[in-house]
């Protein structure tokens, strides 16, 4: 159903997260946000969508990524190569996957992992990066969409650059009526986890994602934000409410951490392995991220400090 030119489908995902939200939204070019799975199920889901709203596959003139995780940009498959792409231009290395990124995108998080204290026989589940490389569809952008531009025939839709996520993460905002699509930046009941990723140029330093997720909440703040479509789940009408609330649970979660680095100095893995005893093994790369993410911002605070004379970063409390 239509609602002020927009039109939000579900589809269906095999992951915890559930269905993701894709969005139609009507201007001079027909354009589809996020793509959902590029699964059977997720490419029947959209038919179905499109066809209860009397369009189908074909009628879709161009497409824009809220980001590049495959639940959003695997579905690029469904579309023909002539359908423009347009998106954040940090998307473009994850459409690609070429094998000399894959091998740069390993490389960092194993290195990254051992300086984290992870022992060597947990490393190869920081490896299994490839697995989401069958989901997606190698596509190239026609052009990227940057901080304050627009949707091509969509002037009254700008970009705002929502890093954190991920580091090609934007969402829309339509001014005149204070609507955003979000994409993964803010959920209704889910707190998204600021991923670690690769450094955009290589060898500089690498992006400190909840320090930037941060500074996207607080970019959105100072908008009058009156619906928010998200990624996954409901819309959110109360979005300073949600923010809030976001980084009120958050910096609680940074404290926790800090009373175990208050009983002993400790690597990024063992603080982990206490922060997520039951899932650590099996979701080792997200768990790690958000380990991650609290010690960045305590460090980001001057809570705690870092000493890697060892090789290992060992974190302890700032006295």
């Amino acid at each position: 159903m239509w609602k002020n030119n927009i039109a939000k489908i579900s589809l269906p995902t095999p992951f915890a997260v559930g269905n993701v939200n894709v969005y139609l939204i009507k201007g001079d070019t027909l354009t589809l946000i996020d793509t959902g799975l590029q699964t059977e199920d997720g490419k029947e889901a959209l038919e179905q969508g499109l066809r209860e709203l009397g369009l189908k596959l074909g009628d879709i003139e161009q497409i824009v990524l809220t980001h590049h995780h495959p639940d959003h940009a695997g579905g690029l498959g469904f579309f023909s190569e002539d359908v423009p792409i347009y998106g954040h231009p940090h998307n473009q290395r994850f459409l690609l996957m070429t094998d000399d990124f894959m091998e740069e995108h390993e490389k960092f998080y194993l290195d990254f992992s051992s300086q984290l204290g992870v022992p060597a026989e947990y490393r190869s589940l920081i490896t299994q990066f490839r697995r989401s490389a069958k989901y997606i569809s190698p596509r190239t952008l026609r052009s990227g969409l940057l901080e304050g531009g627009s949707i091509p025939g969509h002037p009254d839709w700008k970009v705002i650059e929502t890093f954190g996520h991920a580091q090609s993460h934007i969402s829309l905002y339509r001014v005149k009526d204070g609507v955003m699509i979000g994409g993964d930046h803010l959920l209704e009941k889910i707190s998204p986890n600021p991923l670690m990723e690769p450094p955009i140029e290589k060898g500089s330093e690498r992006p400190k994602p909840l320090l930037q997720y941060n500074q996207s909440l607080k970019k959105c703040l100072e908008l009058s934000i009156d619906m928010l479509y998200t990624g996954h789940g409901n819309e959110v009408f109360d979005v300073p409410g949600l923010i809030k609330k976001q980084m009120e649970r958050q910096h609680e979660r940074a404290m926790k951490v800090k009373k175990m680095l208050e009983e002993k100095p400790s690597t990024g893995f063992e603080i982990c392995k206490q922060l997520f005893p039951s899932v650590y093994q099996k979701e080792l790369g997200l768990t790690l991220s958000e380990t991650v993410g609290q010690l960045d911002y305590l460090e980001n605070l001057e809570e705690i400090k870092a000493d890697t004379n060892s090789g290992t970063i060992v974190y302890s409390v700032n006295q």
